[in-house]
């Protein structure tokens, strides 16, 4: 039990990561956290651009290279270093090359430092150690640093922070102060911006500045182009001396005069067209004039100044050397006899040979030799080089591969083969020869685009695999998936488009349109029967699949009248409309109030359907379904008649009433039988002679 416990609640806690993990993920590339980050980093970016702006009035079309580099700053997995292939996050201690502005880790790019020094020092002797500064270069655009420019500490774009804190109300790695660098070109302005990675914008400043001729009114101009022209001819005197310079007021020297003239060569014997840039220029023709000694010509070409003294006047020595004679220059100077001495091509021995003109022969001395590797001795003619069979055996510069050269010195070449091994965006082969240490960084660059293509961005190879898309304005092309001939507006995206939100619209069996969101394709949780094997086994998520659904039944508010067509609901109604996929006659439950065929009192039914006769006009008349009347007439009787109606309830006057009633006579002896009716219609006369039996009277007068 306690191991199973124990089992449950590490199974939960995994769940409970591994679910936190993925709702990171959702977050992090949902669209709202992508466009708050998109306005946060727009606040960032005017931020460190207010300085700058402020002295521009506004004009921000020179801070679009900066604007790039933050922008990669911001962009997740944009920036790259290009020696460990991985992302730059801003909380890792980095360093920036001065001349190509590329990020690299500062643990790679001490070690790349060190390998560098190393690789470039280590086929020196240790004599020699340590006697030059080697530089290393940038790994991307070969920019040399001397050792003592390795870094060692990490400090803020513009040096003036170390360890600058993450704040994310800045730009990575900047510590938030103005830049203040000195501008390139200096112009003796530093930068306004604030602390920022890549170059320095041009300097905004205004200042005062004449043209490149000094011939027009100053004028203020941005100190990032205060150079300009006028336009006007520059005027200045050309080297040549003759002319001016015609060409549109321009910077630096004027360029040599394009004018062609006559022009004599240096020895003046020959005169040619040529540019009035060039005057001096010499003929093909020998000099030939008569040197001092009267005996020979100057054999110089075209020369100025004196031809100078023969060149066989004076002292002259021997071939070997050794012995001076004074001759006249007409005469060649004889060999001395003696043994000529030089030391021959070989370096060691001396011609043996009487002093003689011309060059000297061969070694021809047999000597013992030692062969190139020191392996081997053998005796040969001295000028005959020794080179034996045996193969170099030892290990070249790149510690991989054997010299295998025949007869070597020691002093074996650099590897001749090609490295070939996999860089680490790992698509391309290193192509440097072979060599120790870690291979330079692919120098290729890859384009990741967006869906549709038109938006594309460049990356480090190796990096498209793990760098996110980047984000298109463009419209999404892709056609709709669900009945819709066009699809709702949003923008480029990979895989699926997202569920269309535009109203249903289709005409349901009762004629109005569906207005509920498109469910053509709406997500279905699919739920299985499978039981797990046991409690090792984590509990699947319900998949989704899907599916059209139906359209919902009509809500669309209906005005219905009641059965007994008492009220009809609608939006004044105290009963609300009702929807059209109910929308059938209902009981109002009040009385039915129509009037029975008695046409003194109403149908006291639940209110009821009623069929209609055509006979009938009147709305309000009881029909078939309606009670009957089985109440006793109520109409009041003719005064004076005693009697109920024999009818029951009925419409119109009660019939006469035909019953006998018995009333004494005047004289109470008799019992007359008269009609109610003639009783009560009669005036007191009739009355009186009704009720009298008509006999004669017994009372005594």
């Amino acid at each position: 039990l306690s191991s199973l416990k124990k089992f449950d609640e590490i199974k939960k806690a995994n769940q409970a990561a591994a679910k936190k993990l993925v709702e990171d993920q959702l977050s992090s590339s949902s669209e709202d956290d992508d466009e708050d980050a998109e306005a946060k980093q727009g606040k960032i970016l005017d931020k460190t651009f207010t300085i700058y702006t402020s002295q521009t009035n506004g004009d921000a079309s020179e801070l679009e290279r900066t604007r790039q580099y933050m922008n990669e700053a911001f962009q997740s997995g944009a920036m790259t270093c290009l020696i460990c292939i991985a992302s730059v996050k801003r909380n890792q201690a980095v360093w920036s090359c001065c001349g190509c502005f590329c990020i690299f880790h500062l643990v790679c790019i001490q070690k790349w430092a060190k390998d560098s020094l190393f690789l470039v020092s280590s086929p020196l002797t240790d004599d020699d150690f340590g006697k030059k500064d080697y530089p290393w270069p940038c790994p991307k655009c070969r920019f040399e640093y001397k050792r003592s420019e390795t870094p060692s500490r990490y400090y803020c774009y513009c040096g003036k922070v170390e360890n600058p804190e993450v704040d994310p109300w800045l730009v990575p790695h900047s510590c938030g102060q103005i830049c203040e660098r000195e501008f390139k070109p200096s112009c003796g302005h530093k930068c306004l911006l604030l602390c920022h990675p890549g170059p320095c914008p041009p300097c905004p400043k205004m200042v005062t500045t004449t043209c490149h001729c000094k011939k027009a009114k100053a004028v203020p101009r941005r100190c990032s182009a205060k150079e300009w022209s006028c336009r006007l001819p520059c005027g200045r005197t050309l080297l040549c001396g003759q002319h001016v310079c015609e060409n549109p007021c321009h910077a630096g020297d004027c360029q040599p005069c394009p004018r062609v003239s006559k022009q004599q060569c240096i020895c003046g014997r020959q005169t040619a067209e040529r540019l009035c840039a060039s005057p001096q220029w010499q003929c093909d023709q020998v000099c030939g004039k008569c040197l001092p000694c009267g005996n020979h010509t100057c054999e110089q070409v075209c020369h100025a100044g004196p031809c100078g003294d023969c060149p066989r006047s004076g002292k002259r020595s021997c071939p070997c050397g050794k012995t001076k004679f004074t001759l006249p220059c007409t005469e060649d100077v004889p060999t001395c006899g003696d043994s000529c001495d030089k030391v021959l091509e070989c370096g060691i021995h001396k011609c043996s040979q009487r002093c003689h003109r011309g060059p000297c022969e061969i070694c021809r001395q047999e000597v013992e030799k030692q062969c190139r590797c020191g392996k081997h001795t053998k005796r040969m003619p001295c000028h005959k080089p020794y080179l034996c069979e045996t193969k170099c055996t030892k290990i070249r510069d790149c510690q991989k591969h054997q010299c295998r050269r025949k007869c070597c010195s020691g002093n074996c070449p650099p590897c001749d083969q090609v490295c070939g091994r996999t860089l680490g965006c790992r698509n391309h082969k290193c192509p440097s020869g072979c060599h120790r240490g870690s291979c330079n960084p692919c120098p290729e660059t890859v384009d990741v685009k967006c869906n549709c293509g038109k938006t594309v961005i460049k990356v480090p190879c190796g990096r498209e695999r793990t760098i996110k898309p980047p984000k298109c304005k463009q419209l999404c092309s892709q056609p709709p998936t669900c009945h819709h001939p066009t699809q709702e507006k949003h923008y480029c995206h990979f895989g699926r488009c997202p569920p269309c939100r535009q109203p249903c619209r289709k005409t349901l069996t009762c004629g109005h349109l569906c207005p509920v969101s498109c469910h053509d394709e709406a997500l279905v949780k699919q739920t299985g029967s499978h039981q797990s094997a046991g409690p090792w086994e984590q509990p699947s998520e319900p998949a989704f699949i899907q599916t059209a659904l139906p359209c919902p039944p009509c809500e669309v508010p209906i005005p219905v009248e009641c059965l007994g067509q008492h009220e009809v609901s609608h939006g004044n109604c105290p009963v609300n409309p009702l929807p059209c996929h109910s929308a059938n006659p209902y009981s109002c439950k009040r009385f039915c109030g129509r009037l029975l065929d008695c046409q003194n009192h109403t149908c006291m039914k639940e209110c009821h359907r009623v069929t209609k006769s055509n006979s009938s006009a009147d709305g309000k008349k009881a029909g078939p379904e309606c009670s009957q009347c089985e109440e006793e007439c109520t109409k009041p009787r003719p005064a004076g008649c005693p009697h109920r109606c024999v009818l029951p309830c009925h419409p119109g006057d009660c019939p006469s009433c035909l019953q006998m009633l018995k009333i004494k006579c005047h004289c109470k002896l008799s019992v007359l039988y008269i009609e109610c009716l003639k009783l009560t219609c009669a005036d007191v006369k009739e009355k009186e002679l009704l009720i009298s039996c008509r006999n004669q009277c017994p009372k005594e007068v």
